[in-house]
């Protein structure tokens, strides 16, 4: 049996120091340094045993030799570089056999199944003669590489193709978008939103070091209210009111706190809301006196998004902060989620947050090209 003998210099010791020491280094690294600096039989260590080595490292007497052998073949840095494998695997999966899988997870799933999962693609894989037998490993690398995840789906409001009535709608709220700043002409975003009121049936445990807060599943319901909510963006201010009910006279109480408490010197105040069935003037006749209401429809301009676009409207945005850093938690009173409200509402104005809209018309014309009707045709 061959003897290897491991004989370093003073620089080599020095640098197998300085990997112990200090540095980032793998593993694999680490190991070579301490195994080449216990078998040195140089004049600048002290020598330990095979025996010593592999207790002490915890590795193998075959390892310890191995590190000698490759010392003496291929010298210093040949042992502490982790070369790469020459070995050439074959390819699995070639570009026939990933097209079909994307086309096959992109289809229905079989019936008694809501979606594709990895080892149900694998056996219709198999199933259907693609390949003679594939792991759900694979399928997964070759979903990963393009991008496919059918585990997951989006929720999402999808306008019809080649739409006129949703294009004109969705202009005419982008123009009024671009217009400047008018303290006379003010442009308001306004949106709702209901908030169910919850109570918990078990205390709740607090959050510590290592463990999240706890809350248990079960809670008791006290019914809903509703969240209006106007912003000014250009301004950056946002008004929140919370109402029992969602009904025309709510909301027709609430424009007309918009329009003598928040910008009674204002001309002409342009509102941009969704085209529900409550937002519109006749709330006003069903609320106040005809003189009254007709005093209140003066007062706005109303724009309404189009139908499978309230992403349009920017108060929608602001509706979205509020849920998520307020009312994303249980509330089980209208009066603790006024007060909750309002202080979100004291906190996001005094940092007076705006909302950078970029989307312009030129813009949806080019990446909303399929809603715009054709002329040709």
């Amino acid at each position: 049996m061959i003897r290897y003998t491991v004989k370093l210099t003073k620089s080599e010791v020095e640098e197998l120091h300085s990997i112990i020491n200090k540095g980032s280094h793998t593993s694999q690294t680490f190991r070579m340094a301490y195994i080449l600096l216990n078998c040195d039989d140089g004049k600048y260590s002290e020598k330990v045993t095979n025996e010593q080595i592999s207790k002490v490292l915890k590795v193998g007497m075959r390892t310890i030799d191995r590190v000698k052998k490759k010392f003496i073949e291929e010298g210093f840095e040949g042992v502490l570089e982790r070369r790469p494998s020459n070995r050439i695997y074959e390819s699995k999966v070639d570009g026939d056999i990933e097209a079909k899988l994307v086309t096959l997870c992109c289809s229905e799933p079989p019936k008694g199944f809501a979606r594709w999962s990895l080892r149900l693609l694998a056996d219709k894989m198999v199933e259907l003669k693609y390949v003679e037998k594939i792991s759900h490993v694979t399928v997964r690398k070759g979903l990963k590489k393009n991008e496919l995840k059918p585990w997951k789906s989006k929720g999402w409001v999808i306008p019809p193709h080649c739409n006129s009535e949703f294009v004109a709608k969705m202009e005419n709220v982008l123009d009024v978008y671009k217009r400047p700043y008018n303290a006379d002409y003010p442009v308001i975003c306004m949106d709702e939103s209901p908030k169910q009121l919850v109570d918990e049936v078990r205390q709740s445990v607090a959050m510590k070091p290592g463990q999240e807060r706890r809350v248990d599943y079960k809670y008791v319901r006290h019914g809903m209210v509703n969240i209006f909510i106007a912003n000014e963006p250009l301004k950056g201010k946002r008004f929140v009111e919370v109402t029992a009910f969602k009904a025309r006279k709510d909301w027709a109480m609430f424009i007309k706190e918009i329009a003598d408490k928040k910008y009674p010197k204002a001309k002409k105040i342009t509102l941009v809301m969704d085209n529900l069935k409550t937002h519109t003037g006749a709330a006003f006749y069903e609320t106040f006196e005809p003189k009254e209401a007709k005093r209140l429809c003066d007062r706005f301009e109303f724009i309404y998004t189009p139908k499978h676009g309230s992403w349009l409207n920017m108060a929608e945005i602001e509706l979205h902060v509020l849920n998520g850093q307020c009312l994303n938690r249980h509330i089980s009173t209208i009066e603790k989620v006024k007060e909750e409200v309002t202080e979100w509402q004291i906190h996001r104005n005094n940092k007076n947050s705006q909302i950078n809209w970029q989307f312009t018309n030129k813009e949806a014309r080019v990446k909303l090209k399929r809603l715009y009707p054709s002329i040709n045709n």
